[in-house]
């Protein structure tokens, strides 16, 4: 079957070719670099480009930091790879929210399971004391679904400029969410007793970019000035917002 197709693509293609040559238009455009294009756009080896993994697996090989890493960590040798490589154990502990937001994340990610690596998924628990937020942040990389396994969270992401609308909605024990990719978004909790819930991310290493700490948590630090100016504040209240940023 696929060589009959390979000999009607082949057919059509030195019939179009044979008309497009002798075409009055053509003879006028026929110049060296019009015929490179030609060539490249009606060449079979547009259509061999492979998105997907070629292999079984490409466990990231964390013991090599000095490695040229492209989209992704090198691989471990396959003789090499254990269970381990693909294993995980704590999601069923809660994280720690004794910090200034009320928030904990517990990720998994190619960091925490090497064999997620090219694989594009990761997951992550996400803890939340009494009136504890996820401040708005982004993922550069990923979507996230999001699933309340415990409590009431407000949620919410905010559409691109110039629209920048806010999309939100209260979720309940067993609601789903989606962020998509790059918006900022954020969650509260809206209860009356710790949350819980647990996402999972089209990324093995989605990361994420904190608005207020990347704003005002910058490192060298964004000039007093500049961000006075920004949010139309004097630089005493800059200074302050520089003093309360907190990595959670």
């Amino acid at each position: 079957m696929i060589f009959l197709l390979c000999l009607v693509y082949k057919y059509i293609h030195s019939k179009y070719m044979f008309t497009l040559l002798h075409t009055s238009f053509f003879k006028s455009m026929a110049t060296p670099f019009n015929l490179f294009l030609l060539a490249a756009a009606l060449s079979p080896t547009v259509f061999s480009f492979e998105p997907a993994p070629l292999q079984d697996f490409c466990v990231a090989e964390t013991s090599n930091q000095g490695s040229v890493r492209v989209n992704g960590m090198a691989c471990k040798n396959p003789l090499f790879v254990q269970a381990d490589d693909f294993f995980y154990s704590g999601l069923h502990v809660a994280g720690d929210t004794g910090n200034s937001y009320g928030f904990r994340v517990t990720p998994v990610t190619v960091y925490q399971v090497p064999g997620l690596n090219t694989l594009g998924l990761s997951m992550m628990r996400i803890d939340y004391a009494l009136w504890g937020a996820n401040p708005p942040h982004t993922h550069p990389r990923a979507t996230e679904i999001f699933t309340v396994l415990e409590g009431t969270l407000q949620v919410g992401f905010i559409t691109s400029d110039p629209q920048n609308r806010l999309i939100t909605k209260v979720l309940q024990r067993g609601d789903v969410f989606v962020f998509p990719v790059g918006l900022v978004h954020f969650q509260r909790n809206m209860g009356h007793s710790n949350a819980t819930a647990i996402a999972a991310l089209s990324s093995q290493n989605p990361g994420v970019i904190s608005i207020t700490n990347s704003i005002f948590g910058s490192t060298p630090p964004i000039s007093t000035e500049i961000l006075a100016q920004t949010f139309g504040v004097d630089n005493k209240t800059v200074h302050l917002l520089k003093k309360k940023s907190t990595h959670v």
